[in-house]
């Protein structure tokens, strides 16, 4: 049986209290999808989001709009909210001082030595982190031929300039990330950053795709870095509604047995045996539990073969029945549901979690 490597030792960064790196959890982030300057809707995505799972976000800056937007947002969001900045370093500057928890930039888009130099020194001065990141889109010039050959390598070459370019203005407050739309280049990009530099390193697919291939493609990344011990904070890029990269981010941490305070839904794939409408009850019970920090397995099941049988180990499980459903736990029946089963085994199972929550 394969087993999952030992955790990549690194440093550690702080963004307002939530650790990267080191021996802490592997985080989940996501970024808004609205005009950061709309600060009305960027709080309810904001705050969709922390209610799904998400523990640090990112908000795109690129106007003074959304610099005059950010003390507010970052005084009131209940995660640290990082800034996005590209092109202009002046705005990762002014981010820096409107109260942003940490910095994300590319230096090979932001310009001159001294212009990195100047946020450097603005991220140094709040105490921030800076994030530096390097996608295969915005690798710089003189890469570029070797990008089409070995773009693996290309992304590691322009990390490592980033680095050597940062650490000799004496900053080491940092978390790299090497992201491609290729699964596997994005693979080997890190494997091969990791294994020369004990950065803490933010991993994912760069724009993976829609839901499901998105999820699809950024599954395989996240499950062959974080196997290998490599990765401590994650987000999965997925065109669309924001909260899903939540669920599916959280969903690989759980399987992998890498976020014990997760919990983790099994359900049937349904069949002619099934009483009752499986996927949209497991549905609403993952919009519902995800964002929950306890661990924990959760079992929807269309009938009696299935549930409590084949789902005896889960903690809590609701199963079709010809009168309903059933509710059981580890495997033994503890009553009968009618009328409204769904929402009173989802609230069954919050207030287990809940339980589990206050414990842990």
């Amino acid at each position: 049986m394969n087993k999952i490597a030992k955790r990549r030792k690194t440093r550690r960064v702080t963004y307002r209290g939530v650790r990267v790196g080191g021996n802490s959890p592997i985080t989940i982030q996501s970024m808004t999808t609205v005009r950061t300057a709309d600060v009305p809707r960027v709080m309810r995505e904001i705050r969709a989001l922390a209610r799904a799972g998400c523990e640090l976000v990112r908000v795109a800056v690129k106007d003074r709009e959304d610099i005059a937007a950010l003390p507010a947002i970052c005084a009131r969001s209940p995660i640290p909210v990082i800034a996005d900045v590209h092109f202009d370093h002046r705005l990762a500057v002014d981010s820096a001082r409107a109260g942003a928890a940490g910095l994300r930039i590319n230096p090979g888009n932001i310009g001159s030595t001294e212009k990195v130099r100047r946020v450097v020194d603005a991220a140094a001065d709040a105490g921030i982190p800076i994030r530096v990141g390097v996608n295969s889109g915005s690798i710089e010039r003189d890469l570029r031929a070797l990008a089409r050959r070995d773009p693996a390598r290309a992304l590691c070459e322009s990390a490592g300039r980033s680095l050597e370019l940062i650490e000799g203005m004496g900053f080491r407050d940092l978390v790299f990330s090497l992201k491609s739309p290729d699964a596997m280049a994005t693979v080997e990009a890190n494997r091969a950053f990791a294994a020369r530099n004990d950065y803490p390193l933010h991993i994912g697919v760069t724009e993976a795709g829609p839901a499901l291939s998105g999820a699809a493609k950024s599954a395989v990344a996240l499950t062959l870095l974080l196997s290998e011990g490599i990765g401590d904070t994650v987000r999965v890029s997925l065109s669309g509604d924001s909260v899903r990269e939540i669920t599916v981010a959280a969903a690989v941490l759980s399987a992998l047995g890498l976020r014990k305070d997760i919990p983790q839904i099994v359900s049937c794939p349904t069949c002619g045996r099934s009483w009752i409408d499986v996927a949209r009850i497991a549905e609403r019970l993952e919009r519902e539990i995800m964002g929950l920090r306890a661990g924990g397995t959760i079992a929807v099941m269309g009938c009696e073969v299935n549930g409590p049988g084949e789902a005896k180990d889960a903690d809590i499980g609701l199963a079709g029945s010809k009168q309903g459903a059933i509710l059981f736990r580890k495997g033994k029946v503890e009553r009968r549901l009618k009328g409204d089963f769904a929402g009173e085994f989802i609230r069954e199972v919050r207030n287990f979690l809940q339980h589990k929550e206050k414990e842990e």
